[in-house]
C-alpha cells in the first residue's frame, strides 16, 4: 500500500510512501523495546546534550524543513519556520529544565518518605498534519528526556515531515529507536497499542480519534493523552481596546488558514460595542491577501485537503440558512478557502456547534458579560478561549467562570513550553508541556523507608 503526499496548493503528487507490513512493524517494536532497555539508564547529561544537538539540527535547517511543512500541509513559508524555531527552542527548554522537573521529592512525615520518577516505556504518538513538527517536538521532546522512547504515527499527508523528524533525531546523536516513526494504516494502529512495549499514548486530533483510540488503549489499561478539538470563545467585553481586540481576532482567527484546535473560533460580542467590532474585525480580515504560500507577501495559504474545504464550505451553508449573516469570503477554488465572516450567528446553529477547521470566524452578540460567559460555556469543546476587557480584576473572576483548559486575556492564545496546555470536556483530557507534561508518562513511585 503506498500513501501520497499532495501540495495542497499546487494539487502535484509530491512524494509517495509504502506503508509498513505487520512484521515490519513488529520489527519497529523489537527495536522500541531494546532502545529503552539502555535508554532508561541514560543520565540527564546525556540526554540534554544530544536534545541540545536536535534543537541545533532544527534551525541549521530550518529553511529546508520549512520547505517540505509548506509542501505538504500549505501553510505559509513564514508561519512554517517559525514552527521550526518553536519546535527547537522547546527542545533545549527540557533539556534545560527536565532533571530539575523530575527530581525526588521528599514528604514531611517520621520515617522517610520520597517520590521518584520512572520511565514508562514506549510512548505511542499519533498526530496530526496542521503543525506536523511542533505537535510532534512538544511530546516527543520531554518523553525522551523522561528516558522514555517514543513511536510516531503521524498524519498520512506529512510523511515527509515524519521522517524528516526522525532523521533530525538520528543527526543528532539519538540511538535507532529512541525516536520511529512508522509508516502504517490505521487498521494497524491496535497492534501498536497492544503491544507490552508500548505503556501510554498520546493523541492529537479530532473528538472521533480521540475516541477511539482511547477505547482501545482502554481495554488495554494503558494510560493516554488527548487533546482534541476546539472551538475557542473570543469573548469581547464592552471596555475592551476594540482596536486591538479585532487585529488579534483576525491573526487568531485566520493564523494556520484557520487550521488550528487553539484558533479563536466563536467571537462573542457584548451588544454595546459588537457594531464596531464587527466592522474593524471585518476591516482587518479584507488586509488578508491569500495565495501561493510560498510568496512573503501572501498570508493565508490553502486548506490542506480538497475534503477540508468541502466541508467548511457546508457548514457555511448551513449556518446561512440558520440565520447568520455572511459579511466576507464564502467562495473557495480547490483548497483556497476565502477568509470568512458571518455576523449574527446563533448558538444552535451548525459553525457554533461544530469546529471549523479553516478561515471562516462566526460573532454572536451577548447582552452583557453574564451571557457572553453563559454562551462560551454552552459547548461540548473546552480548549481554550480569550477575554478583552481593560479591567484586569474582572478579567480574573471571569476566566475562573471559563469552562476551558486555558484562559488568555488580552491576548493571543497560544502554548507555551513553560505552560500546562490541554483541554477538558470533549477537548480530552491530560497535559502537554511544562512540569506537568514531562509527568504525563511517568511512574511516579512513592517510597517509605522506617
Amino acid at each position: 500500500m503506498i500513501i501520497q503526499s499532495i501540495n495542497p496548493f499546487s494539487q502535484q503528487v509530491i512524494g509517495e510512501h509504502e506503508v509498513l507490513t505487520n512484521l515490519q512493524l513488529q520489527n519497529k517494536l523489537k527495536i522500541a523495546e531494546n532502545a529503552f532497555k539502555f535508554w532508561r539508564k541514560s543520565v540527564f547529561q546525556e540526554r540534554a546534550d544530544k536534545m541540545r544537538n536536535l534543537a541545533l539540527v532544527l534551525r541549521k535547517n530550518k529553511e529546508d524543513l520549512a520547505l517540505l511543512i509548506t509542501n505538504e500541509m500549505g501553510k505559509i513559508i513564514s508561519e512554517s519556520i517559525s514552527e521550526v524555531e518553536k519546535s527547537a527552542d522547546n527542545c533545549d527548554f527540557y533539556a534545560n529544565h527536565a532533571e530539575q522537573m523530575l527530581k525526588d521529592e521528599y514528604y514531611d512525615t517520621p520515617f522517610k518518605s520520597m517520590s521518584v520518577y520512572d520511565p514508562l516505556g514506549a510512548v505511542f504518538a499519533i498526530m496530526p498534519w496542521n503543525y506536523p513538527f511542533w505537535q510532534v517536538l512538544r511530546y516527543a521532546a520531554p518523553t525522551v528526556m523522561a528516558g522514555n522512547v517514543t513511536i510516531l504515527k503521524h498524519a498520512s499527508n506529512v510523511t515527509g515531515c515524519a521522517k524528516a523528524i526522525e532523521n533530525a533525531f538520528l543527526e543528532a546523536g539519538f540511538a535507532e529507536g529512541i525516536f520511529q516513526q512508522i509508516t502504517i494504516d490505521k487498521s494497524q494502529i491496535e497492534n501498536v497499542i497492544d503491544s507490552t512495549i508500548v505503556q501510554g499514548i498520546t493523541l492529537t486530533g479530532s473528538e472521533a480519534a480521540g475516541s477511539s483510540v482511547a477505547s482501545i488503549a482502554g481495554r488495554h489499561i494503558k494510560k493516554t493523552v488527548m487533546e482534541l478539538g476546539g472551538s475557542d470563545a473570543f469573548i469581547v467585553l464592552d471596555d475592551a481596546n476594540l482596536e486591538k481586540a479585532a487585529s488579534v481576532a483576525a491573526h487568531s482567527r485566520m493564523l494556520n488558514a484557520g487550521q488550528a484546535c487553539i484558533c479563536a473560533k466563536r467571537f462573542i460580542v457584548t451588544e454595546k460595542v459588537a457594531d464596531e467590532f464587527v466592522s474593524l474585525f471585518a476591516k482587518n480580515i479584507k488586509m488578508l491577501r491569500q495565495g501561493d504560500p510560498l510568496q512573503k507577501d501572501v498570508h493565508i495559504g490553502p486548506l490542506a485537503r480538497l475534503d477540508l474545504a468541502e466541508t467548511l464550505a457546508k457548514q457555511l451553508a448551513k449556518t446561512v440558512k440558520q440565520g447568520g449573516k455572511l459579511l466576507l469570503g464564502g467562495e473557495y477554488e480547490n483548497c483556497n478557502f476565502q477568509p470568512t465572516l458571518i455576523d449574527f450567528v446563533g448558538v444552535t446553529s451548525v459553525a457554533f456547534q461544530e469546529e471549523t477547521f479553516g478561515p471562516l470566524a462566526t460573532v454572536t452578540r451577548a447582552k452583557n458579560e453574564e451571557e457572553a460567559i453563559v454562551i462560551a460555556n454552552n459547548h461540548r469543546y473546552g480548549l481554550a478561549a480569550a477575554i478583552w476587557t481593560e479591567d484586569r480584576d474582572r478579567a480574573y473572576n471571569l476566566s475562573r467562570k471559563i469552562e476551558a483548559g486555558n484562559v488568555f486575556v488580552n491576548s493571543l492564545v497560544r502554548s507555551d513550553s513553560r505552560i500546562p496546555f490541554g483541554g477538558i470536556k470533549k477537548s480530552g483530557y491530560g497535559r502537554e508541556l511544562g512540569e506537568k507534561g514531562i509527568k504525563e508518562f511517568m511512574n511516579m513511585k512513592s517510597i517509605i523507608i522506617e
